[in-house]
């Protein structure tokens, strides 16, 4: 990789032309792609994320999103890479970030910095739920789409995709009519405004740099219910009692916002059973019929 990296990426049409590499390094960061720490003898950093040649229109949707969210983030509480570029090289295509030294700090400007990009994005929003061209949740789908009906968009453009990928594997979408005309009825109780959501909020997309700062990566952006981030927090685990606190002390959640984690979770669950199967089957038809009986 370093010798392709220095041939391609670092030569004369590159988007670091005329570099020299020091190390390359493997780094951990994401189940999809390689990821890789590049030393160049000047001194600079680079974050590198590697797939295959087909995955340039993947890596490009992840720079629209970053670049989305960046116009609403607080600098001084979050911080949001800013690409450098990608570049399609003979053998892979590459997504070039600056490097980001990320600790196990305290939560709190995190959650802060995330609460106010959502009620930033709330106040400047389209009027309407989605996003304008089709995207990726992970290696799953994100279909292009809006709507001015959050409950109706969640189901048609979010759940119904992933339900029907799911029909594979032993779902039948038959036996769940009824429960997305209730869910539907029973998300649109709470009439959110639309925001800008990362969309893929969980513990291995967010960081924290020495000074405190929050940073967020990896997004699957859309115009949302800003709950939908939320409650992906709380699917795997890893975010602080000072995360929820910050968030609450920008921009408090409503009361009830903890009756539909399951219900927005559903969706994450169903793209990793699609994607990886496995116990993720039984968690989403234990799900499905936890959720049927609790909005019956």
């Amino acid at each position: 990789m370093q010798e392709l990296f220095q041939q391609e990426l670092l030569g004369p049409s590159g988007l670091l032309q005329d570099s020299l590499i020091e190390d390359i390094e493997a780094v951990g960061g994401g189940s999809i792609d390689q990821c890789w720490r590049l030393k160049l003898i000047d001194g600079r950093q680079f974050f590198a994320k590697t797939g295959t040649k087909t995955a340039l229109p993947r890596l490009q949707c992840e720079v629209k999103a970053l670049q989305a969210l960046k116009r609403f983030a607080d600098q001084t509480l979050l911080l949001i890479p800013e690409p450098i570029g990608i570049q399609e090289l003979s053998q892979a295509s590459v997504l070039l970030l600056p490097w980001l030294d990320l600790g196990i700090g305290n939560q709190k400007k995190l959650g802060q910095g995330l609460a106010l990009l959502h009620k930033t994005s709330a106040a400047k929003n389209l009027g309407t739920f989605g996003w304008g061209s089709d995207g990726y949740i992970g290696l799953g789908s994100q279909p292009e789409g809006w709507g001015n009906n959050w409950g109706e968009y969640f189901i048609k453009f979010r759940l119904l995709p992933q339900l029907k990928v799911a029909t594979k594997w032993g779902i039948d979408l038959s036996d769940w009519t009824n429960f997305l005309g209730s869910l539907t009825s029973f998300i649109n109780t709470h009439e959110p405004s639309p925001c800008l959501v990362h969309g893929d909020l969980w513990s291995g997309n967010v960081g924290v740099l020495n000074n405190g700062k929050g940073v967020l990566i990896d997004p699957a952006t859309f115009w949302g219910d800003r709950e939908v981030d939320i409650a992906m927090t709380r699917l795997f685990g890893g975010f602080s009692k000072d995360f929820y606190e910050g968030y609450q002390s920008v921009w408090p959640l409503e009361s009830d916002a903890m009756t539909r984690v399951d219900a927005y979770n559903l969706y994450h669950l169903l793209n990793h059973a699609n994607l990886f199967g496995g116990s993720y089957k039984i968690q989403c038809i234990s799900m499905l019929r936890e959720l049927n009986r609790l909005i019956k």
